[in-house]
């Protein structure tokens, strides 16, 4: 299991999720599938720390959430 920042993008909007999945393409498909307006692309560098989910309780397979920035976090 994999966790990365997912860019989805339409006209109107551009926002990031956090994605767990099985692999890196199947974190894009399920973020296409959510938002098919949308472009989905992987925001790169991944942090090798965040990239293997298997350290802190993994929510299930292809989980999608907003991102928080760290400053907006608090």
């Amino acid at each position: 299991m994999i966790k990365v920042s997912v860019e989805v993008r339409s006209e109107a909007a551009r926002f990031r999720v956090v994605v767990w999945a099985q692999s890196i393409e199947r974190a894009v498909s399920l973020v296409s599938t959510r938002y098919p307006s949308c472009q989905a692309r992987v925001l790169f560098p991944i942090e090798p720390g965040a990239f293997f989910a298997n350290k802190d309780p993994v929510p299930a397979s292809g989980m999608l959430l907003p991102e928080v920035p760290e400053e907006a976090a608090g």
